[in-house]
């Protein structure tokens, strides 16, 4: 089981980077300057507002240790193609919402790493494992920012094609990711159960605020309202797929069948997200 979530969440996360790339057009990357304003806040609540709120919410329930270092992890990755399609849902700026995704994405690989080494260092202390910013670097380019990239220049050069085969992507590699984080949490379901009570309620407080925080942001910068719809759910939503592949980058698996302790709060996040997010999705669709 090791072997397949170490080769196979990274995979499942490249293939649906690949399809968010093959998504984009060269529109979505100039609406970042024509949108000056509704970008920069969103970036702002992602980047900024995202792991401070996560390690108040860290404080605040007295999480410690891998745990801790877990939901810093799920506060530093962007929105994935998840926030497009609740954006989507909740009659929400579409363009902005996948500009906003594809940007910060992009950002990420310069980001996270450093962001990780300090989050290990700072809850784990002198135990905690060697983390190399470079080369967490170098694996976030591989399997984040050059599948965008291919995706991008694939449909720029054969748009026909990649129409037709972007759904089977991102709906393949969703299926493959579910499936695998089944079977992880299953392998490793004592330490799952024993967390949930922590996890849960911390997870879901932290997807409830930063909702919240993103739609009140929205409303004092005075965005439109499908605007702040979509800082609302990129600030709320995090790629739980990635923070899954991060937990694996750094410290393995606890067991040969089962996630590492660090990546079960992203685990239980992508099943509590849903739970938060469909209330707020309502709301939206009736505004």
């Amino acid at each position: 089981m090791d072997t397949i979530l170490n080769i196979g969440l990274p995979v499942a996360l490249a293939i649906i980077m690949l399809s968010l790339g093959v998504g984009l057009t060269m529109a979505d990357f100039r609406r970042v300057t024509e949108r000056r304003r509704a970008f920069g806040l969103g970036a702002f609540s992602q980047i900024i507002m995202v792991p401070l709120t996560a390690y108040l919410i860290i404080r605040a329930f007295g999480i410690t240790g891998e745990l801790a270092v877990g939901i810093m992890l799920l506060s530093f990755c962007p929105g994935g193609v998840t926030s497009n399609i609740i954006t989507k849902l909740s009659r929400g700026d579409v363009a902005l919402s996948v500009s906003l995704t594809a940007v910060v994405s992009l950002l990420s690989v310069l980001t996270v790493p450093a962001l990780a080494a300090w989050a290990v260092l700072h809850f784990i202390g002198t135990e905690a494992p060697r983390v190399s910013a470079v080369s967490l670097g170098v694996t976030m380019f591989l399997i984040t920012t050059l599948p965008v990239a291919l995706g991008v220049a694939l449909r720029h050069f054969a748009s026909g094609i990649t129409q037709r085969i972007e759904p089977l992507l991102s709906g393949f590699a969703s299926v493959l990711f579910v499936l695998m984080v089944i079977g992880a949490l299953a392998g490793n379901w004592d330490i799952f159960t024993q967390n949930l009570a922590s996890l849960g309620p911390a997870l879901i407080g932290l997807n409830a605020a930063l909702m919240l925080i993103g739609l009140g942001l929205a409303a004092l910068a005075g965005l439109s309202g499908p605007e702040r719809k979509t800082v609302s759910v990129e600030t709320g939503i995090q790629n739980a797929g990635m923070a899954i592949t991060l937990a694996g980058l750094i410290a393995g698996t606890t067991s040969s069948a089962g996630l590492s302790t660090i990546a079960l709060p992203a685990g239980v996040y992508g099943i509590t997200m849903y739970l938060v997010a469909l209330p707020f999705l309502f709301w939206f669709r009736s505004k």
